[in-house]
């Protein structure tokens, strides 16, 4: 058994202070577990300034002297202590609230900072990715799928970043779901910088979570890596747009490996920011999604249809209208002609729906169900 500091009330394992000593060093996954299985039952800072680490060519001379200079438990419990003053936390793989869908991944981390509530990390949750210029299109059915899933109580996981990320992310906030945003870098640098008050906001209503500490920047590498815990940390991904190129390409690949579900919007066959949604459909490498409904199956959760009641309010004329978009967006001529409306009362109809938040007008003169 290890043996136990007090920290702020807390228990904190030997085992625990020196990961968090070793986090500070950037060492890579396979590295740490090195470590760790060289020290075994001796995996304390103290087991480790003891160790045969550079004997058995595990570190180098250099960088283990350099590690053991800075290695002190009352140093590690100072720097915990002020994380904590700022409202962040640390959980290791070996704690007990570790969240249990990265648990058993190969490249699981073996520490999470973190900001909120680490508990709904292991809720049903859908991650949410995509490009970082989504088209009108992609932003409505972003929207649209985004507010069903958490409206139904599934958490919503995404990036962060601009695009679809931060759509996801406010979407859901929006109807009083809960998100959890994974960043590519430290709390000292939330990245975009445009995004950090949406930061706050998940901190406070969600979870903030990063697998590196504080003041480490991203990097173009870490953001590659963090994809691996959104794909990791929920049941399934949903791509609304991406390109072949985007980073995009990395969570699904990561979904993949893990066994998670992919979930496609189809898209536009000659707009680029379809091309990676198309082509997991085309070689049946995740499900094909037009509705909410489609993914929510999965999750054994219904859809809660929160605009029932203005649906049922409107009149004979607006169902018409609602009922012709039932089955996706339409231009104005196309949706005048089927609905045989007058113009006047097409219009009045329109413009009514589109007060009451029911749909929405999209650029090229096409309406969209909200």
């Amino acid at each position: 058994m290890y043996g136990n500091i007090r920290l702020k009330g807390m228990q904190m394992s030997d085992l625990k202070c020196l990961i968090i000593f070793l986090s500070q060093f950037d060492l890579t996954i396979s590295k740490m577990k090195q470590i760790l299985d060289e020290l075994g039952d001796k995996a304390t800072i103290d087991g480790f300034k003891k160790s045969k680490l550079v004997k058995n060519n595990v570190l180098s001379k250099e960088n283990f002297d350099k590690m053991v200079r800075d290695a002190d438990e009352k140093l590690v419990r100072t720097y915990c202590l002020n994380l904590q003053n700022r409202g962040i936390n640390i959980v290791t793989k070996f704690d007990e609230d570790y969240p249990e869908k990265l648990f058993d991944l190969d490249d699981a981390p073996y520490i999470l900072y973190y900001m909120g509530d680490i508990t709904i990390a292991n809720l049903p949750s859908l991650s949410v990715v995509g490009t970082r210029k989504p088209t009108s299109y992609g932003r409505m059915v972003t929207e649209r799928i985004v507010r069903d899933v958490a409206s139904a109580g599934v958490v919503i996981v995404s990036g962060l970043a601009y695009g679809i990320d931060s759509i996801s992310h406010k979407k859901c906030l929006e109807v009083g779901g809960k998100t959890i945003a994974v960043l590519g870098g430290g709390f000292d640098h939330i990245y975009p910088t445009e995004h950090y008050n949406l930061a706050m906001e998940i901190a406070q209503k969600g979870l903030l979570l990063s697998e590196y500490r504080p003041k480490r920047s991203a990097t173009k590498y870490s953001f590659p890596q963090r994809n691996r815990i959104i794909a990791g940390i929920s049941e399934g991904t949903l791509i609304t747009e991406a390109s072949i190129k985007s980073g995009t390409i990395h969570t699904k690949e990561f979904a993949l490996e893990y066994g998670r579900n992919i979930y496609s919007v189809p898209g536009n066959i000659d707009n680029v920011n379809s091309e990676l949604t198309n082509e997991i459909i085309k070689r049946g490498h995740g499900s094909c999604v037009t509705k909410s409904e489609d993914i929510l199956k999965d999750y054994q959760v219904s859809k809660n249809n929160n605009t029932q009641t203005n649906i049922e309010n409107v009149d004979e004329n607006e169902k018409v209208i609602l009922d012709a978009l039932a089955n996706g967006m339409k231009s104005i001529d196309d949706l005048t002609r089927e609905t045989g409306l007058s113009i006047n009362v097409f219009n009045t109809s329109i413009t009514t729906l589109e007060i009451r938040g029911l749909i929405r007008r999209m650029p090229g003169g096409v309406i969209a169900l909200n």
